[in-house]
């Protein structure tokens, strides 16, 4: 199981956390992951800057995520890992 930690803090909110975070949950939908992937919302990570920040798993990473590259974002880094 791959866990999608979304930001959900003030500068993830005001740049569209919702937005990745309801684009996410169409993407694993539509690919029928639903029993391989969640998403989860997550109070601030720490990286503001790189707003919406996004984390997979228990990683270091964070990663900086908007609506328009969802999809690339989660064939890059999400579909290897499972």
């Amino acid at each position: 199981m791959v866990t999608l930690n979304v930001c959900i803090g003030s500068a993830c909110h005001i740049k569209g956390s919702y937005n990745v975070i309801n684009s996410f949950q169409d993407i694993i939908k539509n690919r029928g992951l639903d029993d391989r992937v969640v998403v989860k919302a997550a109070f601030c990570l720490g990286e503001c800057t790189k707003a919406v920040s996004v984390k997979i798993d228990d990683e270091e990473e964070i990663y900086s995520v908007n609506e328009s590259n969802s999809e690339e974002f989660f064939d890059n880094h999400v579909v290897r890992r499972l």
